[in-house]
């Protein structure tokens, strides 16, 4: 039993708001796991600020806990997308950056993975490919013939966009198991993410 939450009837929605809540409350204080320390080592943690440790594990703890919630009563992960480009527009399914998927979630993603794929390529003809490298701290070109062998590979998809007046950078996320944990690689190689980015032509990812 998930000993947080009380009600048995939460929404995916509803999930998403209480993390928000705490979240916040973690960060003005209000919430401090007391005994967390940033390395375990007495002497090195007197020189390093406890709060913001405390502050996140507090967090950290309560998030595992909503997991532990959705897994117990089936609560899907799931939101749904909307985006539009270049006239162009999908409603596509995805994972909550704070919840987790259940196992028919990553179905849902899996089934969905070839219209996001589709409609990426409909969206960057003639836009210049890069690959994330070293983490994401650098990019280096790439070819649409390799986006599509890292595409077939993988188990699911997912879009985000960033847009002003003079640029503009189509992200595509490639990846397997948990997207929870394949966002920052965490858990290779159980999960990760390649991550794909569309510019125009001359310019650079910025994200």
């Amino acid at each position: 039993m998930c000993p947080i939450l009380g009600k048995m009837a939460y929404s995916t929605a509803e999930l998403i708001q209480i993390l928000a809540n705490e979240r916040q409350a973690c960060l003005k204080g209000e919430r401090l796991k007391i005994a967390a320390t940033a390395s375990g080592n007495p002497i090195v943690d007197r020189f390093i600020k406890s709060d913001g440790i405390q502050k996140f594990d507090a967090y950290q703890d309560f998030k595992a806990a909503v997991h532990c919630y959705q897994q117990e009563y089936g609560v899907s992960g799931i939101v749904w997308r909307q985006l539009t480009l270049k006239g162009k527009s999908i409603s596509y399914p995805e994972i909550d950056s704070q919840l987790i998927a259940l196992p028919q979630d990553l179905e849902i993603l899996k089934l969905a993975k070839e219209s996001i794929v589709s409609f990426w390529h409909e969206v960057t003809i003639e836009m210049d490919l890069y690959r994330s490298v070293t983490h994401g701290k650098d990019y280096r070109l790439t070819t649409l013939d390799q986006v599509n062998k890292i595409a077939q590979r993988m188990e699911w998809a997912n879009l985000c966009k960033w847009e002003k007046a003079n640029f503009l950078e189509i992200l595509l996320q490639l990846g397997w198991g948990q997207p929870e944990s394949a966002a920052y690689n965490r858990e290779l190689p159980i999960a990760g993410s390649e991550y794909i980015h569309a510019v125009n032509p001359g310019q650079r990812p910025i994200c």
